[in-house]
């Protein structure tokens, strides 16, 4: 027994080392150090009283847990370290995020994007949704959780579960994301803490306001505590850029014009259909400004109440209020996706092909576009969660959590307005220099003269749409400690999830009233300015005509829902792909051991467990049966066992080598299992979607190993990894088929611009054979107090993720057709992430790099192209604040200081889609603490 107790440490122990080595290279200077404690089941009690103490308090949290567990902790009660949820948990290994207008949304985790990661708040599974434009993902109807609904004001805590455990509810792949509010137990002392600052974005070259508050206080001994906070932000940003709308072959929506010339190229080849031959060329090319106001609202409210030693009773209440308008000017060469009065009347007169794409082109009788937008977007979330424990003794203990949280998405206006401009003479577009294209429109778009709002080619749309998602939870657990290393625990859970959306639109929206050019001019406003920051060639247009929709409205009376202005539902075809309902109810129970024990003369500690579920849901939609559009209800059921291990090992006081093995699930995302099937005919853009009730589950099967070396007080080396089998994924089948071929009554396209003969981009998610998913982390962590002087006030925190997963997309409903072997949706190779923080008792900087690397959004995508993806980023933020005294503060903060944009492009050919950015963001904050 000696001997292999022996070799075991020397075997770990060598790991440690090398370990050190590899991340650290400082292993000589930690000698002097002292050792951490040992680890123990318990979290360290740790007073968070800065950057450093939530760091260590954070990584307490991490080594004690027997699975894979990455927290955040608050700086101080009311100090969250980032403005943004999401924008923190891109600190954590693994997690990358993405952004809507510069500010973080979704995550996705270990290369698994926010469908496949469940997120709780105080325990209890919550969805979170918000609208967005169509590059940043548009309106959230699918599972994944918006984070940018939130103050970060409000949280105390988050903890990313990265591997599962069977008494964590199930429906989650990539992890599990507990968001915690703060609660008066936090801090026994009263608080109240009030803080105030101004917001400025360099772009839109505005300030605005910012202010939160916090009181907490324990009563009757400290057996009653209560906590109010709350938070108010305002945010003006812009986002502006080009906006192209995909590329398509030169014969598509009819081809160009039959005397359109490209030296080199035949017409045939100019206008070929088979995208393996043909040249691309751009559908839309556009410039786009956004301008967005958000105002954000939250309220929280703890009520701890602890009687005994042995009872303790928790309600928790949580508030959001997000409300958001957004207003677009956009100008586009629509007629270059237009079919018969649009492409086919335009005419090339030169053009260069570079990789198969038609990257510059001078043309005659080019249609033109002037639009805009108005959007309110609001977000309303509340949640309330009352959980209870008691001890029965020393070994016995029984708990039991109820809650009811709703997530309400309005968008009540939603109206688009446009100008038209018929067979422009000497249009130029140039993609060659990179970044924003070269665009010269041969004509002055500010003057009223140049453009017309015409019936049947002029759009005014009107798209109110709304979603509702709500949870209801109830469990009860009990755990017994049959010694002091053996807990037994029991539990059985019930969830019941609803989701319901739907949307209104105008029968035609082409029929609009035809303007004089009197009219015209007085219901329109010159939109200038655009173009700061963009890096535009020389000679682009920076100020156009846009209609003013309150000036159109007041003289049109658009809102009136009558006359060629009333809004339909169901018995309208675009409408109808805006509905859908799906309720779904999953009934869970499990056991689970927590043990430990002695092995090799090493100490284990870990959890073994069994968890069985049953899912009931029933999802309905409209779709077209025996050429009728009728509703449809869909009912089905499905059992699951998910077995879970996770193991650690104490090897020395300093070392933690963790080992994990369970079954996990994801259930698909809710939009998606709608029964219905949409129509949409939207000026040029044609398509037909539909659901799919069918979708069955995604399985995975999942091991992690994880190294973790704690040389000193504050320090960490670790390195993780992970290996999924993942049985099956969801993926968007997209192919480009002839309406006729579809199966659907020619009626659901009477009254729009397309006709049975043109193609629509058909759509459809189905489930796609499964593959690996397989990657390493590496997370570092080095107060640098081993140094003298002030060097000692140093520290770094760093992390790098390699995930790697290749599935087989298919192109076609037809079994056994070609597929598309690539990369999984959403997944970036490459992430990584570095802070270097200075921090003494008066003063504290610190600075962040995020990098995620570029990543599929679409496979395939539509117009032919085989993928659309979007390119890597390099965020680059900083934080300094300055304790004036004990309990006054001032704080610094600025985001994406290198102004990153948002760059993206379809096919392999790299062509250009959307290319934004949104300015950099400027915080400065007084907090002062009672």
């Amino acid at each position: 027994m000696s001997t292999n107790r022996n070799s075991a440490r020397a075997v770990l122990a060598l790991s440690a080392s090398a370990l050190a080595l590899t991340l650290a290279g400082a292993a000589a200077a930690q000698d002097a150090a002292p050792a951490a404690a040992p680890a123990s089941d318990e979290v360290e009690a740790v007073v968070v009283t800065g950057f450093r103490a939530s760091l260590q308090s954070a990584m307490n949290i991490k080594r004690n847990s027997s699975g894979v567990v990455d927290a955040i902790k608050a700086e101080d009660i009311a100090q969250f370290p980032d403005l943004n949820l999401a924008e923190s948990l891109q600190r954590i290994p693994g997690v990358s995020i993405s952004r809507i207008n510069g500010e973080g949304r979704q995550i996705t985790v270990r290369g698994l994007g926010s469908e496949y990661t469940r997120v709780r708040i105080n325990g209890m599974e919550a969805i979170s949704t918000t609208g967005g434009t169509a590059n940043s993902g548009g309106t959230n109807r699918g599972r994944g959780f918006d984070f940018n609904v939130f103050a970060s004001d409000l949280f105390n805590s988050i903890a990313v579960r990265k591997t599962a455990s069977a008494d964590v509810e199930e429906g989650s792949l990539g992890a599990t994301v507990d968001l915690n509010t703060s609660r008066a137990f936090d801090s026994r002392k009263p608080q109240l803490v009030l803080s105030a600052g101004a917001s400025y974005n360099d772009l839109a070259e505005k300030t605005t306001p910012r202010v939160s508050a916090l009181a907490s206080r324990t009563f009757f001994d400290g057996k009653l505590g209560v906590l109010i906070s709350a938070a108010y932000e305002e945010r003006h940003l812009k986002e502006e850029g080009a906006n192209i709308t995909r590329w398509s072959t030169g014969g598509s929506n009819g081809g160009f014009n039959s005397a359109s010339t490209i030296p080199g190229y035949t017409i045939a080849q100019i206008n070929e259909t088979d995208a393996t031959k043909a040249i691309f060329a751009p559908r839309i090319p556009a410039y786009v400004s956004y301008d967005i106001k958000n105002k954000r609202t939250g309220l929280a409210g703890s009520l701890q109440y602890k009687p005994d030693a042995n009872t303790e009773i928790n309600f928790d209440a949580l508030y959001a209020y997000l409300a958001g308008v957004r207003k677009e000017a956009q100008l586009q060469a629509i007629g270059l996706s237009r079919a018969t009065t649009g492409k086919p009347q335009t005419i090339i007169r030169d053009g260069v092909v570079e990789n198969g794409n038609l990257v510059y082109a001078r043309m005659d009788n080019v249609d033109m576009r002037t639009q805009s937008a108005y959007d309110e977007l609001n977000t309303e979330f509340k949640q309330f969660t009352l959980s209870a424990k008691h001890n029965f003794g020393d070994r016995v203990v029984v708990g039991a959590l109820a809650g009811y949280a709703d997530s309400t998405f309005t968008q009540p206006v939603s109206t688009i307005v446009t100008f038209d401009r018929a067979n422009t003479a000497n249009y130029v577009y140039d993609f060659r220099g990179g970044g924003a294209p070269k665009i010269d429109l041969g004509f002055d778009p500010t003057n009223p003269a140049n453009w017309s709002a015409i019936n049947g080619t002029s759009e005014v749309r009107i798209r109110p749409t709304f979603v509702e998602n709500q949870f209801s939870t109830a469990k009860i657990y009990g755990e017994w400690e049959a010694n002091q290393n053996l807990k037994l625990k029991a539990g059985v859970d019930w969830r019941k999830f609803e989701y319901d959306s739907y949307g209104l639109y105008r029968t035609t929206e082409t029929v609009s009233q035809t303007l004089t050019p009197a009219e015209l001019a007085s219901v329109s406003t010159v939109f200038s300015g655009f173009g700061k920051g963009l890096g535009m060639p020389a000679g682009n247009a920076t100020a156009w005509l846009v209609p003013d929709i309150d000036k159109y409205a007041a003289l049109l009376n658009i809102y009136s829902n009558t006359g060629i202005y009333a809004l339909t539902g169901t018995n309208n075809s675009s409408a109808r792909g805006q509905y859908g309902a799906v309720e779904e109810q999953d009934t869970g129970a499990y056991v689970q051991a927590e043990f430990r024990f002695e092995a090799l003369g090493l100490p284990f500690r870990g959890d073994a467990g069994l968890r069985r579920v049953h899912t009931e849901q029933e999802s309905a939609g409209y779709a077209a049966v025996g050429g009728l559009v009728q509703r449809v209800d869909v009912k089905r059921g499905y059992d699951l066992t998910l077995p879970s291990f996770n193991i650690a090992a104490d090897v020395t006081d300093t070392f933690v080598a963790r080992f994990s093995a369970a079954k996990t699930i994801a259930r698909p995302g809710i939009g998606s299992l709608a029964p219905g099937g949409d129509v949409s005919v939207q000026g040029s853009n044609r398509s037909y979607s539909s659901g799919n009730p069918y979708l069955n589950p995604t399985q995975s099967k999942n091991l992690d190993v994880s190294l973790e070396w704690y040389p000193s007080s504050g320090a960490m080396f670790a390195a993780g990894f992970f290996y999924k089998k993942i049985d099956t994924f969801v993926a968007t089948l997209s192919e480009s088929r002839v309406y006729n071929t579809l199966g659907l009554p020619d009626s659901l396209i009477a009254g729009t611009s397309a006709t049975p003969d043109m193609v629509f981009n058909v759509s459809k998610p189905v489930n796609t054979e499964g593959g690996n998913l397989k990657g390493f982390e590496l997370n570092a962590q080095q107060p640098f107090t081993f140094l003298s002087g002030w060097m000692s006030h140093f520290g770094v925190i760093a992390n790098y993720t390699y995930v790697a997963s290749k599935l087989d997309y298919p192109t076609t409903t037809t079994a056994g057709g070609p597929v598309i072997v690539e990369d999984l949706i959403g997944l970036s190779k490459h992430a990584a992430n570095a802070t270097l923080y200075y921090e003494t008792p008066k003063w504290s900087v610190r600075g962040s790099l995020a990098y995620r690397g570029g990543y599929l959004t679409a496979v395939p995508a539509a117009d032919n192209n085989i993928i659309a993806t979007t390119k890597s980023t390099l965020n680059v933020d900083m934080q300094a604040s300055w304790n004036i005294r004990e309990n006054l503060k001032l704080s610094l903060e600025g985001v994406n200081l290198t102004d990153e944009f948002n760059d993206q492009s379809v096919g392999y050919s790299d062509r250009l889609n959307v290319y934004t950015h949104s300015g950099r963001q400027f915080i400065v904050g007084l907090r002062y603490n009672f």
